[in-house]
């Protein structure tokens, strides 16, 4: 007798989690006489999430729309709550599979909790031991970790956190994150599309570039200010160097980046990227600054150093490797920093790096590019089908 395919639900709301979902959700589709996802999208970043899914050629199942103007933290979790519950009464999955640490995953495994549902969290295990840093997403991990299954944690570091926080053996595996799966497959492809993207941005085509991001809660206001200073004396100081900003929507970091910098001729702040052209604009930087948690993980597998405008980090193992290091929003640290690695780069090496030929190291701590495949192996094992 043929057993009946896994039905994982799989929720994601924002850009990263769809990014670092894709290659799982690839996997599943790849394989339908093992799996039949339900793919369920909260909608909590709707754009940039349509534009990574339909880069990953995949279509929600399941579209909840949570998102309205002006929605607090409040709002979105309790209406996050309330439709996943909804979701898992009408659908009745085998499990929830959720990734990494934003309102929807914390909400998703509450109700799956609630529901006695198998749930796998993938990126599992990272902690900088401050629930103010980064806020709110160490407590919205924390609480996922609590009531997971399947702890699919990226390092043996978040293995080891999981560990002391009394997670038994059988449940932590360590799978590698899948947002290495993501990248070596979109650079690749990227680099034998150069020419569009040297088209859309024609000022990273030539010469050196940092590229920049920024859009944590925590760095809003006085953290974003410094930021932006410290960006500004940069580009009077390296004026034949582009500086590249994809700047977030949210107005408290649209207004003040566009009003701080948006007079300098060589800062150029773009919209948001998509994710293959974000992918490209990393491969031609020379250095990157950022407070995003992807890009401490994607950078170092294509060999770019990253300095983090954080002051903690729950992804040490680029730092402890000297693959990134940690600058805070200091203004004069930042500058130090970034001119350090302007200056540090002689001309053969730059030119390496801009041709974008540059081999992906394969010493990143953060996986070989197969996590997706063993994080599906192991739902197999350990999950059972219900009968339909």
């Amino acid at each position: 007798m043929t057993s009946s395919p896994l039905r994982p639900l799989i929720v994601l709301g924002t850009r990263p989690e769809a990014i670092k979902m894709a290659p799982l959700i690839r996997e599943c589709l790849d394989r339908p006489s093992e799996f039949a996802p339900l793919i369920c999208s909260t909608g909590q970043h709707r754009e940039m999430l349509a534009q990574v899914l339909g880069y990953f050629q995949i279509t929600p199942d399941i579209d909840l729309d949570l998102m309205r103007p002006g929605q607090t933290l409040t709002g979105l979790t309790a209406d996050c709550l309330l439709a996943i519950d909804k979701t898992i009464l009408e659908h009745r999955p085998d499990c929830l599979v959720v990734q990494g640490d934003t309102a929807t995953v914390m909400s998703s495994a509450i109700v799956a909790f609630y529901h006695r549902l198998p749930i796998v969290h993938l990126e599992a295990g990272l902690r900088t031991g401050d629930l103010m840093a980064p806020w709110p997403e160490e407590f919205n991990r924390r609480v996922a970790g609590i009531v997971a299954n399947l702890h699919c944690a990226p390092t043996v570091g978040a293995a080891d956190a999981l560990r002391r926080e009394g997670v038994p053996e059988p449940n932590i595996r360590v799978t590698g994150n899948t947002v290495i799966d993501a990248l070596l497959w979109t650079a690749e492809r990227e680099r034998a599309a150069t020419n569009q993207w040297t088209s859309l941005y024609p000022f990273a085509a030539e010469g050196s570039m940092v590229l920049i991001t920024g859009h944590r809660r925590e760095n809003f206001g006085s953290g974003l200010e410094n930021m932006c200073l410290a960006l500004a004396d940069l580009a009077v100081a390296f004026p034949e160097t582009a500086f590249v900003y994809p700047v977030h929507l949210n107005p408290q970091v649209k207004g003040p980046v566009h009003q701080r910098l948006g007079h300098l001729p060589n800062m150029h702040l773009v919209p948001p990227a998509d994710y293959p052209g974000f992918v490209w604009l990393m491969d031609r930087s020379q250095v990157i600054l950022t407070d995003s948690g992807g890009v401490q993980e994607e950078a170092p597998s294509l060999g770019k150093p990253v300095l983090v405008t954080r002051e903690k980090t729950e992804r040490p193992e680029a730092v402890e490797a000297g693959l990134a290091e940690l600058v805070g929003t200091d203004r004069e640290r930042i500058v130090a920093r970034v001119t350090h690695w302007l200056q540090q780069t002689d001309s053969a090496d730059a030119g390496s790096q801009r041709s974008g030929t540059r081999a992906p190291s394969l010493s990143s701590p953060y996986g070989d590019g197969q996590a997706a495949g063993r994080i599906a192996d192991w739902m197999l094992e350990a999950i059972q089908p219900t009968a339909r």
